[in-house]
């Protein structure tokens, strides 16, 4: 079962500027938040299970891994980060062919590896340059966008697909996916 933990990101030791607050809960969602609750998942289930889809218009858990690296990899690291963009989107969806579980989370984490470092970067151009790179202008997937609004959507991209995943995860493995501490999270209410 699934270490239960609250998700919740600490408050700074001292105020920071509102972009530097915006990258640091960003690569927070993504890292500590997301792609936990996305193992644990992931973690209870058989390769059958991952690669099962509810119907012929649904996507399998494993494709959406697939999607999500893709996503990513594409808005952040290629689209604000500068790097070759070779996302290929339909076959993240038209795979059938199960990638085991170790290897899909292993792609996944190399995936997460490279935004975050796209992420950090622009996290050091922010401190020394003040939140102006968040305004520029970007293209990920041929979009004009602004870096704040790629990264913006890549978060709620993120926490979309990490919702569907638990919801089918616990379709299959029921209880033995627990994400949070219950009791902590009714601390001072009375039940």
């Amino acid at each position: 079962m699934a270490k239960s933990r609250s998700f919740l990101l600490d408050p700074p030791h001292s105020p920071i500027p509102a972009a530097e607050a915006f990258l640091r809960n960003a690569r927070f969602r993504l890292r500590d938040d997301y792609l936990v609750k996305i193992a644990a998942s992931i973690a209870e289930l058989s390769d059958e299970q991952i690669w099962w889809r509810p119907n012929d218009t649904s996507n399998s858990i494993g494709n959406l891994v697939l999607h999500l690296c893709g996503n990513a990899r594409q808005w952040i690291v290629a689209g604000v980060g500068g790097a070759t963009d070779t996302r290929h989107r339909a076959s993240e969806f038209a795979t059938h062919t199960p990638i085991a579980a170790d290897t899909l989370m292993s792609r996944l984490e190399h995936a997460l590896d490279e935004v975050d470092a796209a992420l950090v970067d622009l996290e050091n151009e922010v401190r020394t340059t003040g939140g102006g790179p968040l305004q520029r202008v970007c293209q990920p997937q041929g979009f004009s966008q602004t870096v704040l609004d790629a990264v913006f959507h890549v978060v709620e991209h993120f926490s979309y697909h990490t919702g569907q995943i638990v919801l089918l995860a616990k379709w299959h493995a029921g209880e033995r996916i627990r994400l949070y501490d219950e009791a902590r999270l009714n601390v001072g209410r009375s039940i």
